[in-house]
């Protein structure tokens, strides 16, 4: 149905690419709008599993995701909306589908998705997203515009879901803006230490409530700091990582799971009207 389902050959299209001083970032349009590289200072700042990316059955794993118009899953993939019942899967469509390039230039891409008969079979609104990515020497902005072209409000959540490369998690050293979290696999309250449990097979942590709007992590063996800047609409940061994968995951999301049934922070765009949400992801040297 979405954008995984076509042909092999959107696997191998050509990215944009976008340079700044000392850093660029590859972007591939045709497959959910994704940033599927950044270098900076030579270093690779993010994963990306190439042999799922090659696959376009499967969802990518790497790069900077993006979730929309949900963000986590719903019970049984489900939501019920004026007596319909619609089926959506884990972080909505917007990373599988094809997005439109609107501009490109040296340092910013502009990317343009829309709703269509198929979308609209799974979440029955109209909308009109505007995606800017901008680079600088040692920051990158991601700014999402929701417009709302229907005549009823547009209820949506919004994420990033990105995957930072990391040789050694241990060594890691985190900032963040959070005191309490929730297991999202066994729902059990916890409570954040200053570093996670790399013991774990699996951690799917989500961190709410937020205490403030900037959350940073220091790789000591590869000497950079990064941090994220991220507009008061985001209420939650998750943390998700694998044992033995050489990533960890730290995502804004604007509502939690399961947002589209239970309302928690979920936004809303009234009819005729747009609403623009912001990312900023910065890397200094240590």
């Amino acid at each position: 149905m979405y954008a995984k389902k076509q042909a092999h050959h959107r696997a191998m299209v050509m990215p944009y690419t976008l340079h700044a001083e000392r850093t660029r970032i590859e972007v591939i349009p045709e497959r959910g709008g994704l940033i599927s590289r950044w270098q900076w200072r030579g270093h690779e700042l993010l994963y990306l599993d190439r042999e799922r990316f090659a696959n376009p059955q499967l969802s990518v794993r790497g790069g900077i995701p993006l979730l929309f118009p949900i963000c986590g899953n719903l019970p049984e993939d489900t939501f019920h909306y004026h007596g319909q019942t619609y089926h959506l899967k884990q972080h909505g469509f917007a990373r599988d589908l094809p997005w439109q390039v609107l501009d490109q230039q040296e340092h910013l891409l502009k990317l343009g998705l829309q709703d269509t008969p198929a979308t609209r079979q799974v979440y029955p609104f109209a909308f009109h997203l505007t995606l800017t990515y901008t680079l600088a020497a040692d920051s990158l902005a991601i700014a999402l515009e929701v417009a709302n072209p229907g005549d009823t409000p547009l209820p949506f959540s919004f994420g990033l879901h990105p995957y930072f490369t990391v040789a050694d998690k241990h060594q890691l050293q985190f900032d963040l803006p959070i005191h309490a979290m929730v297991d999202q696999k066994t729902q059990q309250p916890l409570t954040f230490s200053g570093t996670f449990d790399w013991h774990a097979a699996e951690l799917d942590l989500a961190c709410r409530p937020l205490t403030g709007q900037v959350a940073r992590v220091c790789d000591l063996q590869q000497q950079y700091c990064l941090t994220l800047r991220y507009a008061t609409a985001f209420t939650t940061l998750v943390f998700w990582t694998v044992q033995g994968k050489p990533y960890y995951c730290l995502e804004p999301w604007t509502a939690p799971r399961n947002a589209l049934n239970t309302g928690v922070d979920l936004l809303h765009v009234p009819p005729q009207k747009h609403l623009t949400l912001g990312v900023e992801i910065a890397v200094a040297p240590l």
